[in-house]
């Protein structure tokens, strides 16, 4: 489906459901945040992306660059103010229209380590320090022509932007907010303790500004575990991670479900809030 997002009538909805979703928040100790990831992957990403923004269930984009629909995508987010961050991206191939040979190069050698296996994230490679400077560099670089201005946010294409040699190479902006490493949910504090996650934690902390709670949308059953997700978001900065692509995820946010979860926390336009929240 077509999104014509330069009509008149899609404006005025956008900002009238912005204006009631301001005055609810203004006072609010805390703050709902759901973000989509992969923005500019491809069309129909970008495009199921930007109707969740249209219907309020969506604040915020985390955008990739030298991809398929990224300059489009770019463009949209200008057109209309959609708060958007960068999505770095080690592992998914960049189109080889949209990335020189050299770039394609580097990410290809990158990729080849980070998917051996799931503690490849958490081991420091001195032979690729050169490769992650470039890749990383040059996606900022690329974010900065197509949105104008130097990404205020970071994370990561399956959260590789937590891998050893980005954190202890210190390749992300000192005092940019950067997305943290999921959030513990009740039982699984066990299966995601190690020794990696609690020291790239204390790196973040000191380094970044992160949210309080990170949690992914789904599962989306059962139905009260986002319910107790979003209750935290009446007295703490919560971001959940959502891939409207997902044709489950697309239905939960377009379909009025998720209002229905969040009660009255509703879902905030973008991260701003953030810096006024946590100084």
């Amino acid at each position: 489906m077509l999104l014509t997002w330069n009509t008149t009538s899609s404006r005025v909805q956008v900002r009238s459901q912005r204006n009631k979703q301001a005055e609810c928040i203004q006072n609010s100790p805390g703050l709902l945040i759901v973000n989509a990831d992969d923005w500019g992957r491809d069309r129909q990403t970008s495009d199921r992306i930007a109707e969740c923004v249209r219907s309020g269930t969506v604040s915020s984009v985390s955008a990739m660059v030298f991809m398929e629909d990224s300059e489009r995508a770019a463009a949209m987010a200008r057109e209309q103010g959609i708060d958007a961050g960068l999505h770095l991206n080690f592992t998914q191939p960049f189109s080889p229209a949209k990335g020189s040979a050299l770039l394609v190069d580097h990410q290809r050698k990158i990729a080849s380590f980070l998917l051996r296996g799931p503690i490849s994230r958490g081991v420091f490679h001195p032979g690729l320090v050169r490769s992650f400077e470039y890749v990383v560099t040059a996606q900022r670089e690329e974010f900065v022509r197509l949105y104008g201005t130097e990404p205020q946010r970071i994370d990561g294409h399956h959260h590789m932007h937590l891998c050893a040699n980005v954190l202890w190479g210190g390749l992300l902006p000192p005092g940019t907010l950067v997305r943290r490493h999921f959030s513990y949910e009740p039982g699984e504090k066990a299966l995601r303790n190690g020794v990696f996650r609690l020291l790239a934690n204390v790196l973040l902390a000191r380094r970044h500004r992160v949210v309080d709670f990170l949690f992914s949308l789904p599962p989306l059953d059962p139905p009260d575990r986002l319910q107790r997700i979003f209750a935290l978001a009446r007295h703490s900065v919560v971001e959940v991670e959502t891939h409207p692509v997902k044709s489950e995820e697309y239905r939960y946010l377009t379909g009025g479900e998720i209002q229905r979860a969040a009660g009255d926390c509703p879902i905030a336009h973008g991260f701003g809030r953030i810096a006024e929240l946590q100084s």
